[in-house]
């Protein structure tokens, strides 16, 4: 990914990829998906609230972490039509 815009016009593409880094950051901080305890989903279309969705609930799983989405007027690209935050408790 590289900082390059990834899956253009595909919310559900764009949000597996937003998680899989999420993935990684926390995997080099010594913790995992599982540590996760709140998602934040910023969407620049709610109508796509079902493919976003669908990609959350595949990575996470049974995990189940307090989730909200809210729609914006735009994100800094134009073409980014997601972007995740997640809070993790490691003890």
């Amino acid at each position: 990914m590289n900082g390059e815009v990834v899956a253009v016009r595909d919310a559900y593409g764009q949000t597996r990829a937003a998680l899989e880094i999420i993935r990684g950051a926390l995997e080099e901080a010594g913790a995992g998906l599982e540590h996760v305890v709140r998602t934040r989903l910023y969407v620049t279309d709610i109508g796509q609230w079902e493919d976003i969705g669908r990609a959350h609930g595949e990575v996470f799983g049974a995990i189940r972490p307090v989730t909200t989405m809210v729609q914006v007027a735009a994100l800094i690209d134009p073409r980014h039509l997601v972007e995740i935050e997640a809070e993790a408790l490691v003890e």
